[in-house]
């Protein structure tokens, strides 16, 4: 009899880390795994198309939470999850990332249990094994929604998956078993090597009239940079200095959109191509091919450092510090100083970063191999 792991998705994030983490465990017939889709993200944009342009097996269950503060949001979330968990009665539970669905699945899954005991290294149990891919990662900025996430999702989790080298440390200095640590490389990347000799084939850039080398790539979504007009109009401002050098490409996520709108933001469209998000396969040639990325998103701090592209990331703080000791991201901030130089900086300087160990397609099935260690299968 087969071993019942449920996946959890919901955000956009999450759809890059599981497809390959969902390949892997179908073609091993030792587990049942099934998908779940909490909806955090709903719409086609965020959502719909990455499971097309992923090919990932469609959810056997949807929760279609949809939006809403963290608190309203995470509470749906455990709500509509409980049920699920309850009737699946999984051993395991894999969740990805950093989100609200992350860690409102994993208090479920920690809290819950099961009909019938079965038996792992951690003994015979009556409550599913919490696996938490993606952890260890730390901003040590607790004003990120997502820090907290990753701190509580890390404490009550029972495996624990490592992509970048320093969460081994993290976790080692915050009290974790070693046994219970597997440093196993980095998901997301598996996507990326398995998706970019497709990706490159994308008319994207004919479509937006742009040429390989010659515009910057930029996405803004944190709230701490888009929420206050007071930030976010200075740094579209500083960006707009770089549009007067080469042209910005601007998929302008949902939540930026609006406060833009309501900002009353104009950017001029001599200089800024200002879309909508494109599906994974369209944006990772974007990423691929430009001059320069411009971004406070994690998981593109790890797309360029493989690809070997320039970034400059727009916070204070970074979570993976990997890519920039070994990658190609240099921490820029949102002051227009530090920014334009890191501009010039890579005008004269280009980096020249190597992809990190275990960066290399493969971290699935290290997963795959160390979850069989787990459950004695």
């Amino acid at each position: 009899m087969s071993t019942k792991l449920l996946c959890v998705a919901g955000a956009r994030p999450n759809f890059m880390k599981i497809a390959p983490l969902m390949r892997a465990l179908r073609a091993n017939p030792k587990w049942d795994a099934r998908l779940i889709h909490t909806g955090q993200h709903y719409d086609a944009a965020m959502s719909k198309v990455f499971f097309d342009d992923l090919d990932i097996p469609r959810p056997e269950i949807e929760l279609e939470v949809g939006s809403g503060s963290h608190a309203a949001q995470t509470a749906e979330i455990m709500k509509r999850f409980e049920p699920v968990i309850k009737a699946e009665q999984p051993q395991g539970v894999i969740v990805v990332g950093d989100v609200n669905s992350t860690i409102a699945c994993a208090l479920v899954t920690a809290k819950f249990t099961l009909d019938n005991s079965f038996q792992s290294t951690f003994g015979e149990r009556r409550r599913p094994i919490m696996i938490h891919v993606e952890a260890g990662l730390r901003s040590f900025d607790d004003d990120m929604p997502e820090e907290i996430n990753r701190k509580l999702t890390d404490t009550i989790s029972d495996v624990l998956f490592v992509s970048d080298p320093a969460g081994v440390e993290n976790l080692a200095k915050e009290g974790v078993a070693k046994e219970r640590v597997f440093f196993v490389g980095n998901v997301m990347i598996d996507t990326l090597l398995t998706a970019k000799e497709q990706a490159m084939r994308s008319r994207v850039l004919d479509t937006l009239g742009v040429r390989e080398g010659e515009y910057a790539l930029l996405t803004l979504h944190r709230p701490s940079n888009v929420d206050d007009p007071k930030t976010l109009g200075p740094l579209l401002e500083t960006i707009d200095a770089i549009a007067k050098k080469v042209r910005v490409v601007f998929p302008v996520h949902p939540r930026t959109r609006a406060r833009i709108a309501s900002h009353g933001i104009v950017l001029d469209p001599s200089r800024w191509s200002v879309v909508e998000p494109f599906g994974y396969l369209d944006f990772l040639k974007l990423t691929a091919s430009a001059k320069v990325v411009l971004t406070d998103s994690g998981g593109i701090q790890e797309e360029t450092t493989v690809l070997g592209v320039p970034c400059i990331t727009l916070r204070e703080n970074t979570e993976r510090p990997v890519t920039i000791t070994e990658g190609t991201n240099v921490l820029a901030g949102t002051k227009r100083e530090a920014i334009l130089a890191a501009y010039e900086r890579f005008q004269t300087s280009p980096p020249s970063g190597r992809v990190p160990r275990f960066w290399d397609g493969k971290s699935a099935q290290r997963i795959d191999e160390a979850l069989a260690t787990v459950f004695r299968l």
